[in-house]
């Protein structure tokens, strides 16, 4: 009953984070909804087909029987798998000036619960299905595409057509940070408004390896902010934790190395106005169906209230505002419409405090304790320890 209920609640959640993209998705005219995912290994996330026939996509992957069953499966006639080693021609600055930095240094992986995990598995890994070896990263085991035939991601989406780009993810276990810098100087010729990025949260000081803050700079640069960082913990060999999926990889306790980033446009900040003014209603509402599909309805009611006249003659924008409340409102089997919702946090905004068991227990300072300590001693009831020092 309890996993009944679970998988009840996860589809109402799923439905409610893509009710404002189905609306964004039916009003759509001019523009489809296109998404690049390199690494696209599992397939793409099923979020973003909520744009149906509006809805294109290119799917990168190292290994070509991934790509031919994803292929294989894929029903929607704009969706195109591309396999291949994503990378930097010879050329390019970036490649020349990291050749002698490898991507990642200070790479604690091999010390790490879920490389021993691996190591276990790799006899029975060899024989194992697709799927199986997918699910453990054992990809290398696949076949693979000719590594000395890299692809250079802009010129392939630009022979498929795909110059206007909505959604970026990059995800390809190492070299992440390179293939981000193929799309140097053409984020903005691409038009991209969003992009979620696997950064790694170890690595050393040089500006060319694929580290988080280098990420972060470069995004930065380039006029693009962080909305999320999604952080994955993993256990040491010394002491393995649980995983926390069905792979061998993060782990529910240890040490954080890695997180999914996730940047977009600012348009409505005093600083990106002009990128917001640059674009037409309809990539307005794209950027604000992104928001609301990463579980940021905040973020997209911002982009509705700032450009609600240009918005209107599209989408019925106060409806729209609803779908975003009741995103915030989760728990309520009949959420507050957008007016009332504000109105609330206007008149009550205690209300929106958490309840004391929802603060996480912090244990009180040495210093505290010691107070505590001698103030029970010298009470012969001992009021002290069997209250606040428990």
């Amino acid at each position: 009953m309890h996993g009944l209920a679970r998988c009840i609640c996860g589809t109402m959640l799923a439905a409610m984070s893509t009710s404002f993209a189905d609306l964004v998705a039916a009003s759509l005219k001019a523009e489809r909804f296109t998404l690049v995912d390199i690494g696209c290994s599992g397939g793409l996330e099923p979020a973003w087909r909520v744009f149906g026939e509006k809805f294109r996509a290119v799917g990168f992957d190292a290994s070509i029987d991934e790509c031919r069953s994803l292929m294989a499966r894929e029903s929607h006639p704009d969706v195109k798998y591309v396999a291949g080693f994503v990378d930097l021609p010879a050329h390019h600055p970036f490649a020349k000036r990291s050749e002698a930095t490898p991507p990642t240094t200070r790479n604690p992986f091999r010390r790490l619960s879920a490389a021993w995990a691996l190591e276990l598995r790799r006899e029975r890994l060899e024989t194992a299905s697709l799927v199986e070896k997918r699910d453990h990263n054992a990809w290398r085991m696949t076949e693979l595409a000719d590594p000395q035939q890299r692809l250079f991601a802009p010129d392939v989406l630009k022979d498929a057509g795909c110059i206007d780009v909505d959604l970026l993810k990059i995800d390809i276990d190492g070299l992440d940070f390179r293939a981000l810098n193929s799309f140097d100087g053409l984020l903005d010729e691409f038009r991209i408004l969003a992009l979620r990025l696997e950064v790694n949260l170890f690595g050393g000081p040089e500006d060319t390896v694929h580290c988080f803050h280098n990420t972060d700079r470069f995004m930065r640069e380039r006029g693009f902010d962080l909305f999320a960082l999604d952080g994955r913990n993993y256990s040491s060999r010394a002491l393995p934790a649980k995983f926390a999926i069905t792979a061998p990889a993060q782990t529910l306790t240890g040490r954080i190395l890695q997180a999914d980033a996730y940047y977009a446009r600012d348009i409505c900040s005093d600083y990106q106005r002009e990128p917001g003014a640059g674009f037409g209603a309809e990539k307005i509402a794209k950027l604000a169906a992104i928001f609301s599909i990463w579980r940021q309805p905040d973020s997209a009611a911002e982009i509705l209230l700032t450009f609600r006249n240009r918005l209107q003659p599209l989408l019925d924008v106060d409806r729209a505002l609803d779908l975003l409340a009741a995103q915030s409102q989760p728990a309520l089997i009949k959420p507050l419409p957008y007016v009332d919702y504000m109105a609330l946090f206007a008149s009550d905004s205690p209300r929106f405090y958490p309840t004391p068991v929802e603060i996480a227990y912090a244990p009180p300072s040495l210093l505290k304790r010691l107070k505590m300590a001698r103030r029970a001693f010298n009470d012969p009831n001992n009021a002290f320890l069997s209250n606040e020092f428990k």
